[in-house]
């Protein structure tokens, strides 16, 4: 997998502008290009290293082949899965992140809505930083957590770091849910109630049912992408996008639709560049990264054929 992901990123970035415009949702802008392509770490993936969350579900961690090489000490990104899913369903957006210095941890959990599994992840990674033996010992920054999830993982990721007390800096919500999907109110979220760390709210232009860009007519509560944004205090930073042509499924895609189903329009492709570029900016303090977000002016602004709904609090 890691030999074509490698081989693909290639490709599409040193090949033909044909190359390119083959590829849905490939990247326009430059930083989004950098991060686009795969990062310098060769990446490991260590499916069941560890047990057990609260729920007795063993995690599987997507990290660099050989951890804190220089010195470098890894960022941690606790992972949150949709409805019904595992990591191995996002394995191609997973070993990306990790090609760029981060340790993947994520639970097996296929319900992860209330934040309490993706928390023990977060837990038990930093706990690996001090563990005699472990492979990641004294190669992890346990002071720069952040979270992402998919769908229902995207409301655990938020419940997460609003639970975390500080320890989880940053998230990234991928198909957030509206509230009337949510099956109690543990399960729902409410980003007026963070008081600390930021947001990324991530959805796709066709996913009008599960994640709307927009408050449906007559419906009350968070609804919508624009409804949950508005909500997080103008106090915390926050950042709204809409990848044009994705559908619910599409950061599932390996890297394309054809193992997802009719709920994957385009692939992955769209969900691997500014993703990354935010997490470097929150967690690796990447200040070319950062410039992509900048309220604006930053350069997802000025990227139409693949972004809408660009909505940011983010100061340069």
């Amino acid at each position: 997998m890691k030999l074509l992901h490698t081989l693909f990123a290639a490709l599409a970035l040193a090949g033909s502008g044909a190359t390119l415009s083959a590829v849905p949702n490939a990247p326009t802008g430059e930083i989004e290009k950098r991060f686009y392509a795969d990062g310098p770490w060769a990446v490991s993936h260590r499916p069941s290293f560890g047990c057990c969350d609260s729920s007795g579900y063993a995690f599987d961690i997507y990290g660099p082949e050989t951890p804190g090489l220089g010195g470098f000490k890894h960022p941690i990104v606790t992972w949150g899965n949709g409805t019904g899913t595992a990591p191995y369903n996002y394995d191609y957006l997973l070993r990306h992140l990790a090609s760029w210095g981060f340790v993947v941890v994520a639970t097996r959990q296929p319900n992860t809505g209330t934040g309490r599994e993706i928390r023990d992840a977060a837990r038990f990674m930093a706990a690996e930083n001090t563990r005699p033996g472990s492979p990641f010992e004294g190669t992890l920054a346990v002071d720069r957590i952040g979270a992402m999830g998919h769908s229902q993982g995207a409301t655990g990721v938020i419940n997460a770091m609003r639970d975390s007390g500080g320890a989880i800096r940053t998230a990234i919500a991928m198909a957030l849910p509206a509230q009337v999907f949510c099956s109690d109110e543990i399960n729902c979220t409410d980003p007026s109630r963070l008081r600390a760390g930021s947001v990324f709210y991530l959805n796709g232009s066709l996913d009008v049912v599960i994640s709307p860009s927009r408050q449906p007519k007559g419906t009350r509560g968070l609804q919508s992408n624009a409804a949950y944004y508005r909500a997080m205090p103008s106090t915390l930073p926050k950042f709204w996008a809409t990848l044009r042509g994705a559908n619910h499924n599409d950061m599932m895609g390996q890297p394309d639709c054809a193992l997802v189903g009719s709920t994957c329009h385009n692939g992955v492709y769209g969900y691997l560049g500014y993703p990354t570029a935010w997490l470097m900016d929150q967690l690796q303090g990447d200040a070319e990264a950062h410039q992509a977000f900048v309220a604006g002016s930053g350069e997802i602004f000025f990227q139409p054929k693949n972004w809408a709904n660009q909505t940011s609090n983010i100061t340069p």
